[in-house]
């Protein structure tokens, strides 16, 4: 697959307001599969690391996401890119929405179900390891919810039992027992549940939890996905942002010029 190819294959997917170069090193590396050059906007792919097009495609994505989050985000902080955290949760998300695309479209796919005894091992780790522990750290929690009153009841400080008695980290202990107080459906494993039980409403609960339970998203994705229909209810998505923003410097320049004003006169009068 050549340069050109994988350029088509990547703007297909999704489109890009910047232009881009895609450059195969003709190299291997140990270190990395591929990296992206913010400043002149290169992807570039160590294409010896791969044994099939299926997985440069992967890559080629991830360095993708990498481009257009860049010029997404440096239309308002130019230095993104540069000095700062790039494999964001917001990152994961949108890698993680390509990739669904680039499966749907037919350059990529992951191939688990076709290979018979991962296909058996995934299916023994969901319902044996995943559900179980999921169904283990409920009980657990509810466990701690009765030391709590037991706690409370004797006259006992619970974090002192909790750090010097189980020695539990106390952000544990409070996730595990936050698990146990709302239903969540022990199939999607315990990471899966704490995102889902940090959620107030009911409703959005159920929502959420359908979300890991259809598949096909990654945790990052559905985290987004809860992160911005959040921003979008509070009125703190980008576009609100910027237009308080705005307001706030308006208010601070016309603050700062009549200040200015003032010093000017008070320095003519002397």
């Amino acid at each position: 697959m050549n340069n050109e190819r994988i350029k088509e294959i990547l703007l297909d997917i999704f489109p890009s307001e910047i232009d881009f170069s895609v450059i195969q090193t003709g190299k291997e590396s140990k270190r990395v599969n591929g990296f992206y050059k913010p400043d002149t906007h290169e992807i570039y792919l160590h294409n010896l690391n791969f044994k099939s097009d299926n997985m440069l495609v992967y890559t080629a994505v991830h360095e993708y996401t990498h481009h257009l989050c860049t010029i997404e985000k440096q239309e308002n902080d130019p230095s993104y890119g540069k000095a700062c955290k790039v494999h964001t949760q917001e990152f994961w998300a949108k890698f993680g929405d390509l990739l669904k695309i680039a499966e749907e479209k037919g350059y990529y796919t992951i191939g688990w179900e076709s290979n018979e005894e991962l296909k058996a091992l995934t299916q023994d780790i969901k319902e044996n390891y995943l559900a179980k522990n999921g169904q283990l750290m409920q009980e657990f929690g509810k466990k701690l919810a009765r030391a709590f009153d037991l706690c409370q009841e004797a006259d006992i400080r619970y974090e002192d039992y909790i750090d010097r008695v189980l020695c539990l980290p106390r952000g544990a202990a409070k996730d595990i027992r936050k698990v146990a107080a709302v239903e969540v459906n022990p199939a999607i494993g315990f990471e899966n549940m704490k995102v889902v039980a940090s959620v107030r409403k009911k409703d959005d609960r159920a929502q959420v939890e359908q979300e890991f339970l259809a598949g096909g998203k990654s945790p990052s994705s559905v985290r987004e996905m809860m992160k911005q229909k959040s921003a979008q209810a509070n009125g703190t998505d980008p576009k609100t942002k910027l237009e308080r923003e705005k307001s706030r410097l308006e208010k601070t320049i016309a603050q700062l010029t009549q200040r200015l004003e003032y010093v000017e006169e008070s320095l003519a009068s002397l």
